[in-house]
């Protein structure tokens, strides 16, 4: 069957406006109360309607399902039952309606109660519904955000280039106790009731002093041990949680970690560089890109995070769980994509299902809470959005989903989400509004300035971020 135009749907609910009278009004809360009536000859045509779905249940001797005459279905089961039926499907679309028509921004299931009966000739109903608030973020316009540097630092360039000497470091043999930073060769096997370990007995294994990558009192035994030193102790198993384990470690010898020193020779060595000083520059312009990627992220959500901070009221439970929710859905199908089970998952982390749970409505408060303030901006600054930018937006999620373009644009009209996106494309103008307007610092206070989160340009133009 072909779906109906929408064109046909927009008659349709002209239509419905034409046959009901509703008014809004402000109730306790935050919510709004919808009083509808539709008229007599409107709702018997529900009730007709209503006639037809029974008799395609009801059996009636001598006729096909669907077929018997109204007048025989209602002797058998009274007008009553077909006026029950007409009010079950008559009340959600009249409310749909009524919320279309006065452009009630609902966030919540509606709680109805019918003020007619099944008696009466006519339908009325009203319906209380939580709608979303509106806030005041009182001193948006003069918000400062801090971020990171976007500029690479010299002290950045030299903890690159200590990594690298690290890398390339050498271990030389020396005549004295072990310290943090050394390696030492030694033997080691872990043993319970007498019996080694799988997995903790090696020979002739470098370790390094401090590291803490079998067990902490490992490190604390090496400390201050000298070659020829036999160690004895006890600890936790590092995997498992079972008996602890009885350790031996005798110490063969200790080593000292020798830099390279930071010369042209050694930037010949770790790279394709000649000198020291063309090494420098390029970390710097290798660097600079993904620093600056990052302060315009930061810049983003720093914004936001800020934005929300202003608003003192808290958002609204229902709000709040469809964010979480969004946010779970999206969680769990990456932990799906990277086959990662979510019980796998949740017992690395620290603060377990429920940390994580906390963690996860915190943002979804946030995010809720700046998405409320987006919207009083949006209102005060009167930000809109044109019907031809948002002829591009579909585009885009064409482009994206693979779609054609007019299949896009009709999903959205049918299922009521044109309103959605517009407003969507209104915050994030909003906060692209802002963010050209709060003050930017870094960590310590100091102004960053803004020319360093744009990308280089050559001399024909072009930026050298440009593929």
């Amino acid at each position: 069957m072909a779906r109906p135009s929408v064109r046909w749907v927009k008659g349709l609910a002209g239509t419905l406006v034409g046959l009901m009278k509703s008014t809004v009004e402000p109730v306790e809360g935050n919510k709004v109360k919808l009083t509808i009536e539709v008229d007599g000859e409107a709702f018997e045509r529900e009730v007709d309607a209503a006639f037809k779905r029974i008799a395609r249940e009801v059996r009636i001797p001598g006729f096909r399902p669907g077929k018997a005459p109204r007048k025989l279905i209602e002797a058998r089961i009274g007008v009553e039952a077909a006026r029950g039926d007409a009010i079950e499907h008559a009340v959600p679309r009249y409310y749909s309606e009524a919320i279309r028509e006065h452009d009630v921004d609902v966030i919540a299931a509606p709680e109805y109660d019918l003020t007619s009966t099944v008696e009466d000739a006519h339908l009325a109903f009203e319906a209380v519904v939580e709608v979303r608030p509106t806030v005041n973020p009182a001193g948006y316009q003069s918000l400062r955000v801090t971020i990171d540097r976007p500029d690479v630092t010299e002290d950045e360039i030299t903890a690159q280039l200590d990594r690298l000497r690290d890398a390339y470091a050498q271990l030389e043999p020396v005549e004295r106790a072990a310290a943090e930073g050394d390696t030492v060769l030694m033997d080691i096997v872990g043993s319970r009731d007498g019996e080694p370990l799988e997995g903790l007995a090696a020979d002739g294994y470098l370790y390094e002093v401090g590291s803490g990558s079998i067990v902490p009192e490992l490190d604390e035994q090496l400390t201050g041990a000298s070659a020829g030193a036999e160690l004895e102790f006890t600890a936790d198993h590092p995997v498992e949680d079972e008996d602890p384990v009885d350790f031996k470690v005798s110490v063969t010898e200790v080593r000292e970690k020798t830099l390279p020193d930071l010369d042209d020779d050694f930037a010949a060595e770790v790279s394709e560089f000649e000198t020291l000083d063309e090494l420098r520059d390029d970390l710097r312009a290798r660097f600079a890109p993904i620093k600056r990627s990052q302060a315009i992220l930061q810049v983003r959500n720093n914004t936001a995070d800020a934005l929300a901070e202003l608003v003192d009221d808290e958002p609204p439970a229902a709000l709040v769980d469809q964010d979480v929710q969004n946010r779970l859905n999206d969680f769990l199908g990456r932990l799906q994509a990277q086959g990662i089970s979510p019980e796998q998952y949740l017992a690395g982390i620290e603060g377990g299902p429920q940390g994580f749970l906390d963690e996860l409505r915190a943002g979804a408060t946030r995010a809720v809470k700046a998405n409320l303030a987006l919207r009083a901006i949006v209102a005060e600054q009167e930000i809109d959005v044109t019907d031809e930018e948002l002829d591009a937006q579909f585009e885009l999620i064409a482009m994206r989903s693979g779609d054609k373009v007019s299949r896009v644009r009709k999903e959205f009209e049918r299922s009521g989400q044109v309103s959605a996106l517009r407003s969507e494309m209104r915050n994030q103008r909003a906060l692209e509004w802002l963010i050209e307007r709060v003050e930017l610092v870094d960590e310590d206070g100091n102004a960053v300035d803004r020319s360093l989160l744009e990308p280089p340009t050559d001399d024909d133009g072009s930026t050298e971020d440009a593929e």
